[in-house]
């Protein structure tokens, strides 16, 4: 009997499917032993199978373990050496910050500089001038300031002030990835509290070190003081371009007005300028500075400050106060009085406020009287500059003009420059004639005349013959000058010269007689004020009194004792001489309608400067036309620009004024007094070597009789009476033949 089979094919391909699916199939021939052996396999094949998948769990286990020991080392080594350069890089940017701090003062001595002390100059009515100093302004409290001045600031420069404690990481971040992104280095990212250190202790220059002092300095700041104090010690501190530190000064500067009343529109203008004074500034460029104003304008709307559409943008005018501030001619003014102002009170500490003698309706009409001459015919007789000044019988001075325009040329030539006087010098000459014992009647020749090499001539090439001195002095005759500077000295010329305050040095030659020495228009005029004031001599001041801010007096002008440099004689004849002048001599086109003025003309040599220099009982005004490089004007004289414009000005200086007399003369004596006629020829004659050229009469009269008659009737009269005067042309006229 065969072998039956364990297992029939189907039953293989049934194990085989078990061994590789890991299930039994089901056996068609089952055996008691067959079974014991399938359990057996069954047995092995599922020990088999928990070893695989045993092995298998422990080296995903393993594995596993491996990945997550990898990560966990790579957590610990990265925090390690994260620490470890944090470290470094702390200890790194502490030494840098260590470096650059020792190169600063011992921080105990640190204290916020005091600001530059500024100049408040005012006018007589307590009106401002200008301001001078570092700062061009006085420093304002915050509360003090328009509310819009700080909420524009901190809009456009740092808008997270209130926030930040010196150093702001956003800003400076957002400021690094724009420079990054643009490729070069437009913004710093520095807060309002690191610009004002830098102002206070840095120097402007750029650099890694600086930067780092800066951040020091402002955490320092942040320290010591309150949001509200850096705030307005910055506000007090910067620079708003064309010449203003400080808000107060940029106010005045652009709106000629306090930083009090700024409005919204220029409130925007002024931040705007910080990014860039000198490129912002409306005084070089409105329409950059209304579109930097618009961009603060919406930035002040974007944080809350004014409401949407509040704002008028873009509307702006700067004007002629921001074009034109500093060509005012009231700096002239201001220059003088600051140089004044150390001169009387030695270094400036602290704000100090000057109150001046200056008028400022004078001041404008001056200006006028001398820019509209010059405009109108400036070109025509080749003359480019001009200068007035203007005083009081007292000495004070009401207006002063140093030239055609401040901005183009701050030289001050109505004090600095020194210029021939030319004729103007002239009644000088005749006072010390009259103190040497002529009179206005007495007669001179006018004709040819040599001294040593020098033969002057007069303006237009005529000699008159016997003219009185007071016909003289109205013609402006050089001739007749010379021989009373030769009769009289040259030594006594400038005696009395000096005594009516010229201090210039004066050449001691014959030549002074026609003015030849250099002297500036603020003494020249200033020696006419005794004609003015009854004779006596008064040094020219501006500053009535110097003030702290805090109102405490440091200066006060007081007048000095006054020193008696005419008598009276002399003043009426000097007066009356030079009413003449004005009135039929070489200043008609100075002739006032309703006060009596008199004064003389002046020309230099070549026609260099053109001078008039006059007075009333009320003020004493000299007006200078020339050129600075001192090329010859085209004929230009004292009686033509000059008279005109000292008359524009005086006509106007005078309006609601009393007519007074002049010192010396009677009000109905001062005009339509006829000149004496010179009747006899003077026959032409050789001149003497080495003397004056006499003939005809003049060398017939007894000089010494014609002089003792005249000191005679100063005896007798008191030279100011209409009968006296006829009383001595009488005797002349006999005397004379006439």
């Amino acid at each position: 009997m065969s072998k039956p089979r364990s297992t029939p094919p189907s039953g293989k391909r049934s194990t085989k499917t078990a061994d590789l699916k890991g299930r039994i199939e089901p056996h068609f021939e089952a055996s008691a032993t067959h079974g014991a052996g399938s359990k057996a396999k069954k047995a092995k094949a599922t020990g088999r199978t928990a070893k695989v998948a045993s092995s298998k769990g422990k080296r995903a286990a393993k594995t596993r373990s491996r990945s997550s020991s990898w990560l966990g080392r790579f957590v610990s080594k990265t925090a390690y050496w994260g620490l470890v350069a944090g470290l470094w890089a702390t200890i790194a940017v502490g030494g840098v910050f260590l470096f650059y701090a020792a190169q600063l003062p011992s921080a105990s001595t640190w204290k916020v500089p005091e600001r530059p002390p500024n100049v408040r100059i005012l006018a007589e009515d307590g009106s401002l001038i200008a301001n001078r100093g570092l700062t061009g302004g006085k420093a304002l409290r915050l509360e003090d300031m328009s509310p819009y001045i700080p909420q524009a600031v901190i809009a456009i420069e740092d808008r997270r002030f209130h926030a930040h404690w010196g150093f702001d990481v956003i800003g400076f971040s957002r400021a690094m990835v724009r420079n990054i992104q643009q490729r070069r280095l437009r913004e710093g990212g520095s807060t309002l509290t690191q610009q004002l250190a830098k102002n206070l202790f840095l120097t402007p220059e750029r650099t890694f070190g600086r930067k780092i002092q800066e951040l020091i300095l402002a955490f320092w700041l942040e320290s010591k003081y309150s949001k509200a104090e850096i705030l307005e010690l910055y506000l007090n501190r910067v620079y708003f371009g064309a010449g203003a530190t400080g808000v107060d000064a940029a106010s005045r500067r652009y709106f000629g007005k306090s930083a009090k009343h700024v409005t919204i529109e220029e409130a925007a203008l002024l931040a705007g300028l910080l990014k860039a004074p000198s490129r912002f500034t409306p005084a070089r460029s409105p329409k950059r500075a209304n579109r930097r104003a618009a961009v603060v304008l919406a930035a002040m709307e974007r944080e809350g400050y004014i409401k949407p559409n509040r704002a008028r943008k873009g509307l702006y005018q700067p004007g002629e106060n921001a074009r034109y501030f500093n060509a005012g001619p009231e700096n002239f003014v201001a220059d003088m009085v600051l140089k004044r102002v150390r001169a009387k009170i030695g270094d400036i500490k602290q704000d100090i406020v000057v109150r001046t003698t200056i008028s400022p309706f004078l001041m404008t009409v001056a200006d006028a009287a001398i820019k509209g001459p010059l405009q109108a015919k400036g070109k025509t007789h080749r003359v480019r500059q001009a200068a007035l000044v203007s005083l009081a019988p007292d000495g004070a001075i009401k207006s002063l003009i140093g030239g055609a325009n401040y901005a183009a040329s701050q030289f001050n030539r109505a004090v600095d420059a020194k210029r021939q006087p030319g004729s103007a010098f002239k009644p000088f000459v005749w006072q010390a004639a009259l103190q040497a014992g002529y009179s206005a009647d007495s007669v001179v020749a006018d004709q040819p005349v040599r001294i040593g090499k020098w033969q002057p001539a007069n303006y237009d090439g005529r000699y008159r013959g016997s003219v009185t001195l007071e016909q003289a002095l109205a013609k402006s005759l050089n001739t007749v000058s010379a021989r009373l500077t030769q009769r009289v000295g040259v030594s006594s010329v400038v005696a009395t010269a000096r005594a009516m305050g010229i201090s210039a040095p004066l050449q001691r030659n014959a030549s002074l007689s026609l003015g030849t020495s250099e002297v500036s228009l603020l003494e020249l005029t200033a020696a006419y004020l005794p004609y003015a004031n009854g004779g006596q001599r008064r040094t020219p001041y501006v500053i009535s009194s110097i003030k702290t801010a805090n109102k405490k007096t440091l200066y006060r002008h007081r007048a000095g004792i006054a020193v008696s440099v005419l008598d009276a004689t002399t003043l009426s004849e000097m007066n009356q001489m030079m009413v003449s002048v004005v009135e039929r001599g070489t200043a008609k086109a100075a002739r006032l309608e309703d006060h009596v003025a008199a004064g003389k003309t002046g020309t230099s040599q070549a026609f260099r400067d053109a001078l008039f220099v006059g007075h009333t009982a009320h003020f004493v005004t000299g007006v200078w036309f020339g050129n600075d490089d001192n090329r010859p004007t085209k004929k230009l004289t004292g009686g033509g620009l000059p008279a005109q414009s000292w008359k524009t000005y005086m006509a106007t200086a005078h309006r609601g004024l009393a007519a007074k007399p002049l010192p010396g003369l009677d009000a109905g004596a001062q005009r339509g007094v006829p000149f004496l006629p010179a009747k006899v020829a003077v026959p032409t004659a050789r001149p003497r070597p080495g003397g004056i050229a006499e003939g005809g009469v003049a060398d017939a009269q007894d000089a010494a009789l014609r002089t003792r008659m005249d000191r005679a009737m100063r005896r007798g009269s008191d030279g100011g009476s209409q009968g006296n005067r006829d009383h001595r042309r009488g005797i002349l006229d006999i005397l004379l033949g006439r």
